[in-house]
């Protein structure tokens, strides 16, 4: 087993934590730390037990030897929301939920891809966007000043490396300028966040009524583009598209009560799908657990098989799933 590094560690101690522990330290974290913290820890797969124990002691003994260290909370619903959606989609929900608090002038170009800013601030003077890099982590005011041109990168930076300090007041009157261009610049963000998978995936979290609705008044809009968005929903019926493996790896992340609930409104074939891909015991076991769980409401059933998708969505996107039942092409 190879040493783990620095970060390897810090993942490993995070994923040992759990969920609530893990978020109260991210609080403490800046944006880019957050970033490939969360980034290393998605690459953790089935960490052995002697890793694991290694790592705390090794923190136990570090943490022994430690003083007390003066923590900013600050940060702590931005850290959050973007370790668990991503930087696009928690930006849209900072936007929301924090409104005029401190997501706003320089702490919110922390929070924002680096072209972006670019583009927000390359028409200030040099004087101002010198000043504003250096409260950048470094790396990101590096990758900012890679969009700007030679001799505005030039002019910049040497107007960083003469800067002697900002007073006070011309900091604030900088972020107030700041939170203005950010409220009221319509193109910071240029990802695409609409479209036609963006519907589809709403329309995935909807109950079947509001979604059947949905669907209905798009049909009468446009008929081919409500075929493009049923194309790019993934039902619960889907799941018999994944192959055996993609079952076996989907059963990991799901809780055998959401399981059951969600498997009441499943259909007989989708049923046997899942059990031939547990064990005898677990299959047995979810059987007779299926068999004796009363009536349940079908909104429970619905939120149960939504919550499944979503895990669902999660793995493809990472990459450990195929959706389609095309994942058994994928290994020979």
């Amino acid at each position: 087993m190879t040493e783990n590094t620095g970060l390897q560690k810090a993942a490993i101690m995070m994923l040992a934590l759990g969920e609530a522990e893990a978020a109260e330290v991210m609080k403490f974290l800046g944006p880019r730390e957050v970033l490939k913290l969360g980034a290393s820890m998605a690459t953790m797969k089935n960490i052995p037990h002697e890793q694991v124990v290694s790592v705390l002691d090794d923190f136990r003994d570090e943490i022994a030897a430690a003083s007390t260290v003066g923590l900013d909370s600050d940060e702590y619903i931005r850290q959050v929301l973007t370790k668990a959606l991503g930087d696009d989609k928690a930006s849209v929900l900072l936007s929301r939920i924090l409104g005029g608090k401190d997501a706003s002038g320089i702490e919110s170009l922390k929070w924002m891809d680096s072209q972006s800013v670019a583009e927000l601030i390359r028409n200030e003077h040099p004087q101002i966007i010198a000043t504003i890099l250096v409260h950048l982590e470094r790396d990101q005011a590096c990758e900012i000043l890679g969009n700007f041109t030679d001799r505005l990168r030039n002019d910049v930076v040497l107007r960083i490396a003469t800067l002697d300090g900002v007073q006070p007041a011309a900091l604030r009157e900088l972020n107030d300028v700041l939170t203005k261009l950010l409220s009221g610049n319509e193109n910071i963000k240029k990802s695409t966040l609409g479209g036609v998978r963006a519907a589809a995936e709403i329309l995935n979290f909807m109950s079947g009524e509001q979604e059947n609705s949905v669907m209905e008044n798009i049909k009468n809009y446009d008929n081919d583009m409500a075929q493009k968005i049923m194309d790019e929903m993934f039902v619960f019926d889907n799941l018999i598209e994944i192959d055996d493996r993609g079952i076996q790896l989907l059963l990991r992340e799901v809780q055998s009560e959401m399981l059951i609930i969600a498997l009441k409104g499943a259909s007989q074939e989708l049923r046997e799908k899942i059990f031939k891909n547990m064990s005898a015991r677990a299959s047995e076991m979810m059987r007779e657990d299926l068999e004796s769980k009363g009536p349940v409401r079908l909104s429970e059933v619905e939120t149960q098989q939504k919550g499944i998708l979503q895990i669902v969505r999660r793995l493809a996107d990472e990459g450990q799933i195929v959706l389609g039942g095309k994942g058994e092409d994928s290994f020979v």
